[in-house]
């Protein structure tokens, strides 16, 4: 098993005389990416190392015990050793095996995270406010940085749609499977009967693009300036400075406000705007490549609910993956690794079961 990782150690060279190339060194997009790749050769180098002396003191115990001419005691010992041994071989094949898998192009990037009220009025919009500020303290606890795009508040402290950009190690990848409906259930503050309601908000979690992913002719794009209003529609500035961009061939409509200077809106809307537009080419292509296959676990649709919590009963539920964690206050808080960890591992055990 693992035949092409013989080679390794030679991957592994090549990766660290690329590092130490000066010119590379003069191209930080291409040296971080020789960076990664020697990480994580390194890290596979050092598990085939430890899989092949296993599987030798798998193979040198039997041995022993075929050995007729062998110490009884020995023996025993030998045998002794096997189940601890053939133990430590599954752990480190499973352990490669996930390396092994395909990475997803996407995972080291920043996200666009765009929050929409659903179905449930008010109530809907103060979830959006909600999930905001959980997704807020759960990269604050990342050390990642949040940075509000694009937002339409109604005046109770809730929001129509929030749009942030989400930067820092790795969050596309952690934060991927957040997309779909999030479904809230619990007594509205201004419901007297005590009826619990039920609401939803959408999720969608983009990743950032860079201009050289992605270039758009400038005469695909409309640009309309206009004042910027709150709440109830009251002036937020007395200049032009909204931005609304549209892109005339797909129809995707950007909008930005929450910046005083019409130039720092404008770039806002465009980087969101680019973003958009790399993501619904990529469903697109995806939806082509899966038309007549559905996942074990649902479609992946973005229309799908994926998650309810229960206020009154203090709950959380993955439908995806029928998980239930009595822990909504902490989730709610920024603990979302109690559900995001088991959603990682269900998805990359579905990956492992297709490789085979």
């Amino acid at each position: 098993m693992f035949e092409n990782l013989a080679d390794i150690h030679e991957k592994l060279s090549a990766l660290e005389r690329q590092m130490s190339d000066p010119e590379l060194v003069n191209n930080q997009k291409k040296y971080q990416e020789v960076v990664r790749d020697h990480f994580r050769v390194s890290k596979l180098s050092e598990l085939y190392n430890e899989y092949t002396k296993v599987g030798q003191d798998l193979a040198d115990n039997r041995e022993m015990i075929r050995d007729e001419n062998e110490d009884p005691e020995m023996v025993e010992l030998a045998k002794d050793e096997l189940g601890e041994l053939t133990e430590q071989e599954q752990k480190l094949e499973q352990q490669i095996r996930l390396m092994l898998l395909p990475a997803d192009p996407n995972d080291e990037k920043n996200i666009f995270l765009e929050i929409r009220a659903g179905t449930g009025g008010d109530e809907a919009a103060l979830f959006v406010s909600d999930l905001f500020r959980m997704y807020s303290r759960y990269a604050e606890m990342r050390n990642w940085k949040v940075e509000i795009m694009s937002s339409s508040p109604i005046g109770i402290g809730g929001f129509k749609e929030l749009i942030a950009l989400i930067s820092g190690d790795k969050v596309y990848s952690r934060l991927k499977f957040e997309a779909g409906v999030h479904r809230v259930q619990r007594v509205p503050e201004t419901e007297t009967q005590g009826r619990i309601h039920t609401s939803a908000v959408t999720v969608a979690v983009i990743p950032e693009v860079e201009e050289v992913d992605l270039q758009i002719a400038a005469n695909e794009l409309k640009f309309d300036v206009f004042r910027s209003s709150g709440p109830g529609g009251q002036s937020v500035n007395t200049t032009d400075s909204a931005v609304r961009i549209t892109h005339l061939p797909t129809g995707l409509v950007v909008t930005c406000q929450d910046e005083k200077s019409q130039h720092k809106n404008k770039a806002k809307a465009m980087q969101v705007m680019r973003a958009r537009l790399l993501d619904k080419m990529e469903q697109e292509r995806h939806d082509k490549i899966s038309e007549d296959r559905k996942n074990q676990v649902g479609s992946g649709d973005r229309s799908e609910r994926i998650r309810t919590y229960n206020f009154p009963q203090g709950r959380v539920t993955d439908h995806r993956i029928n998980l239930t964690v009595y822990k909504l206050d902490q989730i709610l808080s920024g603990s979302l690794d109690e559900v995001i960890l088991p959603l990682i591992t269900h998805f990359q055990t579905e990956a492992l079961k297709e490789l085979h």
